[in-house]
């Protein structure tokens, strides 16, 4: 076949199973996602599915099997040579930075040029509606604009692959419900690739394009929300 295969991310026999207690967290799981598209990984907490996520942006390593990102296999590389970004629950910014230098960071370590950094930062905060934001620190945020700027710091990066960890999972659910929303119109927007963590099965329903149900470490349905 020529040019580029349309799957973004392909995930063949991967098992995880840690040796220090022989738990066998993922178990022959398999699945191919297209680029563009919102991927879901649903199901109670223990089912693997955050093992899942790690093991793709790079911080577990796999026991057995392939991981792919646009035909590529990168179970050998370093998280930071994967074209994939993750954004967790915690938000993880750092409390003495400014909003638009937390999200500047990663553009900063490549040694990206000032100009062009204040450019892709400026479209950033835009993109995440919080212009005039740009000078305060994370303390002095709500729970929803600290979510966004940490989303604004993974996307700057232009990933291939944006992977969410449980993201919204410390908001309360009037907020929970916009994020949903908001994250929906930047991935439509983006047209990048999201795989989502959840055990919430109405956020799973809301905004997948398809839905990966997951239990006991095994892929036990896959499909559209419908």
């Amino acid at each position: 076949m020529s040019g580029k295969s349309e799957n973004i991310i392909e995930l063949k026999h991967i098992s995880k199973v840690y040796s220090d207690n022989g738990f066998k967290a993922v178990d022959d799981f398999n699945l191919e996602v297209k680029r563009g598209e919102f991927v879901t990984f649903l199901g109670p907490s223990g089912c693997g599915k955050t093992t899942t996520l790690r093991m793709i942006a790079g911080f577990e390593e796999p026991t057995t099997g392939t991981i792919k990102v646009e035909g590529e296999a990168i179970e050998e590389k370093e998280p930071f040579e994967r074209n994939v970004n993750t954004v967790f629950q915690t938000y993880a910014l750092f409390p003495h930075m400014t909003i638009a230098d937390n999200i500047a960071y990663g553009l900063k370590i490549k040694k990206v040029p000032k100009a062009e950094i204040k450019t892709r930062v400026k479209e950033m905060i835009d993109l995440v509606q919080l212009s005039g934001f740009e000078k305060r620190y994370p303390s002095q945020l709500s729970g929803g604009q600290k979510q966004r700027v940490a989303i604004a710091r993974a996307l700057i990066n232009k990933p291939r692959v944006l992977l969410l960890d449980e993201p919204l999972g410390a908001l309360d659910l009037k907020l929970r419900k916009q994020m949903q929303l908001e994250l929906k119109r930047l991935q439509r927007k983006l047209n990048i690739t999201f795989i989502y963590v959840t055990h919430d099965q109405e956020e799973a329903l809301t905004m997948s394009d398809r839905i990966a149900i997951m239990h006991d470490g095994i892929l036990d349905q896959l499909g559209t929300p419908s």
